[in-house]
């Protein structure tokens, strides 16, 4: 026996909206089929109508859970320097402590409509919660290294930290063009073993393009602070991701995590070759951190595979998906939303290597269903709120 869902609009992601549509699933959620609402599939059967937009679960493509009891710690608009010393400085609590935050953290995602996320991890603190969960969890380990010499042995310590996850479900990635030497970054290319992408911070902030290009900025304090050599790293490259990017192979993909200061110069030069790249955006952290947004505009067009993230509680309020949707239709009023449900569903989840289940209203899929409600048409307005069925 199948339920018959229907709502002002089916939105299927991969199909145009169907106005008055009707969704038929299974009872454990599996899509059987988009109806239109004159199908003769419908006749003498009941149908459960609701008064909104019907979408599939939201694909949450970058998050850091353990940060989660940093939640209001930092104040807003410290620029990325200051922020990350503070994360450094904050981010050691009791172990109960965190997975306390880590557990409403999760149960938050899930009432938000998230039903995959890709997480970054430095520590095997979330893997039981991860476990436990009714999400679908990536988990992104991060190595870090800038000393040249030191990057055999913080590749396995990152491999040690991966063990501890769901085989399935880990692979280990590079944390930003600052915190990983070239040499680091070309041992991590060569150990890849799952077709899931490269998960990398990148050009949150316009010192990071300083620093690449001359060694200058705000980076060095950041150094200074930590007591780190920097000299491994080489000045003259353009931007930071054209620092970074030729230690990698032309067929490694990458998700490419916040790009709040990547310009069309710097889409054009990761896309060269065909590689794969998506562009995952974390509105809502951005507006935290440096107080402004990437240029969209420029991602559309050039064609590009945009995805949404949250970042973690240490630079975002919510951990919810259709808050960052509605910031990208403030700062962006143009942007139609047929679109942007893309960035919030099918492309995270083909990222993540997980559009077979996630994303979209296919048959045999199972995507979730969240019920947007209070909305306009198809527009999100600063009223809408989401409701998964």
């Amino acid at each position: 026996m199948t339920t018959l869902l229907s709502a002002d609009y089916i939105v299927p992601v991969t199909q145009p909206p169907v106005k008055n549509g009707v969704l038929e699933i299974t009872g454990d959620g599996t899509i059987v089929a988009v109806h239109s609402p004159d199908s003769r599939a419908l006749a003498r059967r009941e149908v459960y109508r609701h008064r909104g937009i019907i979408v599939p679960g939201f694909v949450n493509a970058h998050c850091h859970l353990e940060l989660s009891h940093m939640l209001g710690v930092i104040p807003k608009h410290t620029g990325l320097v200051p922020f990350l010393l503070a994360v450094m400085r904050s981010r050691i609590a009791a172990e109960d402590t965190v997975s306390q935050a880590m557990e409403a953290a999760d149960e938050q995602m899930a009432a938000n409509g998230i039903v995959a996320v890709g997480d970054h991890a430095n520590n095997s603190l979330s893997a039981t919660i991860k476990h436990r969960s009714s999400l679908h969890y990536h988990t992104f380990v991060e190595t870090i290294g800038v000393e040249p010499e030191l990057a055999a042995e913080k590749l396995r310590l990152s491999r040690a930290t991966a063990e501890t996850f769901d085989a399935r479900r880990v692979s280990i990635t590079a944390h930003a063009p600052y915190s990983v030497s070239g040499t680091l970054f070309a041992l991590l290319d060569g150990a890849r073993e799952v077709p899931v992408p490269l998960s990398i911070h990148n050009q949150e902030s316009a010192a990071e393009n300083d620093f690449f290009r001359d060694k200058s900025g705000v980076f060095l304090d950041f150094y200074h602070a930590l007591g780190k050599d920097i000299s491994g790293f080489a000045s003259g490259a353009e931007t930071a991701l054209r620092a970074y990017v030729p230690y990698l192979g032309e067929q490694t993909p990458l998700l490419l995590v916040h790009n709040t200061f990547s310009v069309a110069g710097d889409i054009r030069f990761a896309a060269a070759a065909g590689r794969e790249v998506t562009w995952c955006l974390c509105p809502n952290a951005n507006l935290y951190i440096e107080g402004t947004l990437p240029h969209v505009p420029d991602f559309i067009r050039h064609d590009q595979r945009i995805a949404l993230g949250t970042d973690s509680l240490a630079s975002n309020g919510q951990l919810c998906i259709l808050s960052e949707l509605r910031t990208l239709h403030e700062h962006f009023p143009e942007l139609p939303f047929t679109e942007t449900i893309k960035w919030a569903t099918i492309n995270g989840a083909l990222a993540l290597r997980l559009a077979d289940r996630y994303g979209s209203f296919e048959k045999g899929k199972r995507p979730g269903i969240n019920l947007l409600m209070h909305t306009d048409g198809l527009a999100i307005t600063p009223e809408t709120t989401v409701h998964p069925l």
